[in-house]
């Protein structure tokens, strides 16, 4: 992801780089280790911001940590990073069966606030639903990859061992000011 981000589109060298959903850090730790200038990571979970501190200690990487529900209206923890940030990362939750839609509340949000382009991932099913969205929003989305993830079975209601999901690497720009 961050290859692609960088070689092909500079949004990750010298940028301020915000992560959605950071979980352990890995995102962010890799756009820091390509040459970003400044790292944020955005996650619900303590524990793994926690993860995310620990990971970045060990490896000598300074970035910012925000404790933070995205899915929630939490603007004061968000303003200080508006009109700061070049480029947001995520991997959001793909938004099915307990969290429906919150995909796309990660993914508006991370339009509302990056200054150029987001890179997500979103399950390929979706992409005539998230195509119409970016229209609406008034930004460009491109699918950049096609790739298929093995999820293993982690909720009661997965029914067989792992499946694999059809992926879409997508990459959204917001139009260039005049």
């Amino acid at each position: 992801m961050l290859y692609t981000a960088q070689n092909s589109y500079e949004d990750i060298e010298d940028k301020a780089v915000g992560d959605f959903g950071c979980g352990c850090g890995i995102l962010s730790i890799a756009s820091q280790m390509m040459g970003s200038a400044y790292n944020v990571g955005f996650d619900i979970d303590p524990d793994a911001l926690a993860i995310t501190q620990e990971n970045c200690e060990e490896l000598e990487i300074d970035m910012d940590l925000v404790n933070i529900n995205l899915a929630n209206q939490d603007e004061h923890l968000l303003e200080r990073f508006r009109g700061k940030l070049d480029t947001i990362l995520m991997n959001p939750p793909f938004g099915t069966k307990n969290n429906a839609g919150i995909d796309m509340v990660f993914l508006k949000r991370g339009i509302e606030l990056a200054n150029k382009a987001v890179y997500s991932l979103h399950k390929t099913s979706t992409r005539e639903h998230i195509m119409k969205k970016a229209k609406e929003w008034g930004v460009t989305c491109e699918v950049i990859a096609e790739l298929k993830f093995d999820v293993p079975a982690m909720y009661k209601f997965h029914k067989k061992k792992s499946v694999d999901i059809e992926v879409d690497f997508l990459r959204f720009e917001k139009p260039k000011s005049s």
